[in-house]
């Protein structure tokens, strides 16, 4: 009872956090906004257009996207970990986040070459291209994916073929790259660094209500993956059909993938390092409190990756990828040495 008491009271903690961040991603930037402003603006008061602009159309869609793709990118980390039992597992592990590049790829390299006209020069319509052509690159690898599952047994089978999957999309992204005009070189480039700024307006509404949907529906699969934990042969004996379940895991993960990087392109680092921080924060393995506890934490990187990114100082924003390596790297060092730490001593 003391130890549920203890976990709630830190899923609080990570709400606030939460909550906080949100106003400290409101308030700072290149232009510093006063507290009494946001609020006015944020009830549709502001008397400056100019500090109402940068908020309405930059600041909530951007930390709003941060909440929820950090909140994806997490749990479907989480998943690949639990399914695969391999702790450098994260979302990309199976080739579904190339399957979105490259998806990308032929849209925007072979746009100019093809159509005589640049698709980054195409405003709009030209990011809209890149997010359906993100989707469909992601959802073809994953069918692929379920193909390929149902014809092998072993989950290492499974992960190797999902690494040589992204390792052709990737040699076939290489030639087009080669073959692109300069301009769209670099708006892919530039799509593949990742930014949750890319998202606005009803683009933002839709990817909200998505990640709304996805998110719950992937809690349902928390029995199974506690059951995952414990080996096939014993999870096998309680009745849990392994293929199915691992099955349901793979869609439930590559479609939260698919979507997040379709809006914001590929997001590195925080699906394989959330699982780790909630892991040590909350000391358990059990899904039922490891799944809540990742997305949280996942919104909470997300957001200091977000308002670090463009700190006050700099002219734009650093890349997000850039920033998600730097946060993510120490807090993996920091709990792998915590955890031989605890094993020496246990020891």
């Amino acid at each position: 009872m003391f130890s549920g008491q203890y976990s709630g009271l830190k899923m609080l903690s990570l709400l606030a956090a939460i909550v906080v961040l949100v106003v400290v991603n409101l308030l700072l930037g290149t232009v510093s906004i006063p507290m009494p402003e946001v609020c006015r603006i944020l009830i549709g008061e502001g008397s400056n257009e100019i500090w109402t602009n940068i908020v309405i159309s930059s600041r909530l869609p951007q930390t709003l996207t941060a909440i929820v793709a950090g909140a994806g990118l997490a749990v479907s980390g989480l998943q690949m970990q639990t399914v695969f039992r391999n702790p450098l597992a994260g979302p990309s592990v199976l080739g579904i986040s190339n399957g979105s590049a490259l998806g990308v790829a032929f849209v925007v390299l072979l746009s100019g070459r093809l159509g005589g006209v640049a698709l980054s020069q195409l405003g709009y319509w030209g990011e809209a291209a890149m997010s359906v052509a993100a989707i469909v690159g992601a959802l073809a690898v994953l069918l692929l994916i379920m193909w390929v599952a149902q014809k092998v047994k072993g989950n290492v089978t499974l992960l190797i073929i999902g690494v040589m999957i992204g390792y052709l999309a990737n040699a076939i992204i290489g030639v087009l790259k080669f073959l692109a005009p300069e301009e769209d070189v670099k708006a892919f480039v530039v799509w593949g660094l990742g930014s949750f700024s890319r998202v606005s307006g009803d683009e933002m509404m839709l990817f909200v209500v998505l990640m709304c949907v996805l998110l719950p529906l992937a809690f349902l699969l928390v029995k199974p993956l506690n059951l995952l934990l414990l080996g096939d042969r014993y999870a096998a004996n309680l009745g849990l059909n392994i293929k199915r379940s691992r099955m349901l895991v793979i869609i439930s993960s590559g479609i939260l993938v698919a979507i997040v990087t379709a809006y914001c392109g590929p997001i590195m680092f925080i699906g394989m390092a959330v699982p780790h921080l909630a892991r040590s924060l909350f000391r358990t393995s059990d899904h039922r409190i490891l799944m809540p506890a990742t997305a949280l934490c996942g919104s909470v990187l997300a957001l200091v990756c977000n308002l670090i990114a463009r700190m006050p100082g700099f002219e734009g924003a650093l890349p997000v990828n850039s920033v998600t390596a730097l946060v993510g790297a120490p807090i993996i060092a920091m709990v792998i040495f915590q955890r031989r730490k605890r094993d020496d001593v246990m020891e």
